[in-house]
């Protein structure tokens, strides 16, 4: 691959739900993904979803979505579908990416689809390149970085556009201070499994390719 041809597109992908664990019979509310090519946004897809059950209170407290406008959203099975098509094979990025891959991957089972994508997570990244930041939330690496706030926290396309700017950051750096021309989606993999100790050498194997 020559070092101007167009990268990959990397699926940020956030959930508003309406609790922790979809293996509890959690679901999700609200789907975002923000398509990134080359640092940029490219494409953006979000929508309510209505899955069946009840928001509960704490929950609309928290995000604002509320019955009423779930009642109004079309079906899940109809949402994640259209989203399915969206990502189609681009790897996945996510800001506590653990949340988001298991929602991923509990919709799309309940269609019978597989979700084979691979998820980073701007949160692990985050702990591995900025030790110093204050804590990992988005909203305090969004500050730490002077990154600009998408909107509304706890909706699903505001923190996709905020993670997705996190993750052009990380980028960036990877590219400014560590060499690596070219931070591919397996490094961003390596490195958030990578112990903090190992991790020049991980970064310096990469920035030789």
């Amino acid at each position: 691959m020559s070092a101007s041809a167009p990268r990959t597109p990397i699926a940020v992908i956030d959930f508003e739900t309406t609790g922790i664990s979809p293996e509890r019979g959690d679901r999700a509310t609200e789907v975002a993904i923000v398509l990134v090519q080359d640092g940029r946004v490219v494409n953006r897809f979000q929508s309510l979803m209505n899955a069946g059950v009840r928001i509960p209170a704490f929950i609309t407290g928290l995000t604002g979505i509320t019955n009423a406008m779930l009642a109004a959203a079309p079906d899940a099975a109809t949402v994640m579908g259209e989203a399915s098509r969206f990502v189609g094979d681009a790897p996945m990025v996510a800001h506590n990416a653990s949340f988001d891959r298991r929602f991923w991957a509990g919709e799309l089972a309940r269609l019978g689809q597989p979700a084979p994508q691979p998820f980073a997570c701007t949160m692990l990244l985050s702990r591995r390149l900025y030790p110093e930041a204050p804590n990992h939330k988005l909203g305090t690496l969004v500050d730490y970085h002077h990154l600009p706030r998408a909107g509304r926290a706890h909706r699903a396309l505001a923190d996709a556009e905020m993670a997705a700017a996190l993750l052009a950051q990380i980028e960036h750096d990877l590219r400014t201070h560590h060499g690596v021309a070219r931070p591919h989606h397996a490094l961003l993999m390596a490195l958030q499994r990578c112990a903090r100790p190992a991790m020049r050498g991980l970064v310096a194997q990469y920035a030789r390719m």
